[in-house]
């Protein structure tokens, strides 16, 4: 498709869809935040919990662009 490999479109594929599906999280949790009125300290520790596991995704990605060249 488009001249690209099966490799190379499996690759644009997780990291951008995995990252606009991430986007799509934080909109969810601020909502959730947003009308359970989860105040300041509430909506940080609700952003903290996804923020820790979506820093692990970004961090390999910066760790194979490092090894990789």
């Amino acid at each position: 498709m488009f001249n690209f490999t099966e490799e190379q479109f499996a690759q644009f594929g997780l990291t951008f869809g995995v990252g606009a599906f991430m986007l799509y999280m934080v909109f969810i949790l601020l909502q959730l935040a947003r009308e359970s009125k989860a105040g300041r300290f509430g909506t940080f520790v609700i952003l903290f919990g996804l923020g820790f596991g979506m820093m692990g995704f970004v961090a390999k990605g910066i760790i194979k662009w490092l090894l990789g060249g």
